[in-house]
């Protein structure tokens, strides 16, 4: 990698954060910048005049999308080319020069900040997310799984840890639109409930507690409405602290199928 990233960077630690990250995408990271990016940076990041990538000192403002996609697809007319990096690897070399900025301490659920690592174990995140949080029996990761519930394949880069965790403890908070409930009566009276997937201004599509595609015509329905709490239980009170940093962990860790 050429000493072009520092045109791509953009002054990361100015730059709000849109991930978070574990500590093996940070080591994983810095073996990447040392082993591809240090030869034109330098070790420390300094080599170029006026940049300074593992202090947080660069020439652009930018967000960690546009830098992952830079990373792997190189700047026109500049000497950085493309590279064949996967998209996670990319993103392991942002969280690699972020956990080294001097502003950029690991920043606490909940708090915010230039950096947000899961502090957790993913491993025991995952065993957990299997067993105890029971979770696999609504949500699905990587093809593996019932629909009743959002897929969880890519939400390491969909939601941050601190979101995640607010998530598991309360999970009435922050319900995003793809992953509403609803509920729908008929006029024969009939009512359907179940994870809304479309809606149009004739008909609505909703997934139902047993997995079954429902499409209703909006001439046949008396109510219509969104469910203000969400299925998903509290872990609240079912994990410990630490078991819940675990899940973090583990859901961080999920960044969707990479070639």
């Amino acid at each position: 990698m050429t000493r072009a990233i520092a045109l791509l960077a953009l002054a990361l630690a100015a730059a709000p954060q849109e991930h978070s990250y574990t500590q093996a995408d940070i080591e994983n990271g810095a073996r990447l910048y040392q082993g591809s990016c240090a030869g034109c940076h330098g070790p420390n990041g300094d080599m170029v005049p006026g940049i300074e990538l593992l202090r947080g000192q660069f020439r652009r403002a930018t967000t960690d999308v546009d830098i992952i996609k830079i990373v792997q697809s190189g700047i026109p007319g500049t000497t950085m080319p493309p590279t064949s990096f996967t998209e996670t690897q990319a993103g392991s070399i942002v969280a690699y020069l972020r956990s080294r900025a001097p502003a950029a301490p690991p920043a606490p659920f909940g708090r915010g900040g230039p950096l947000t690592i899961a502090r957790g174990d993913a491993a025991r995140g995952k065993s957990l997310y299997e067993t105890k949080g029971q979770c696999a029996t609504c949500h699905r990761v990587d093809g593996r799984g019932p629909r009743t519930a959002p897929d969880l394949t890519e939400i390491g880069t969909i939601r941050p840890a601190a979101e995640l965790h607010d998530k598991l403890v309360d999970p009435n908070t922050n319900i995003r639109q793809g992953n509403r409930y609803v509920e729908a009566v008929t006029k024969r009276g009939d009512k359907i409930a179940g994870r809304l997937l479309n809606q149009d201004t004739f008909t609505v599509q909703l997934l139902d507690a047993n997995e079954r595609l429902v499409s209703l015509s909006r001439n046949d329905l008396k109510d219509f409405t969104y469910l203000k709490n969400s299925p998903m239980p509290s872990y609240r009170d079912t994990l410990t602290p630490g078991e819940l940093d675990d899940v973090v962990a583990y859901l961080v860790s999920l960044k969707g199928l990479r070639p």
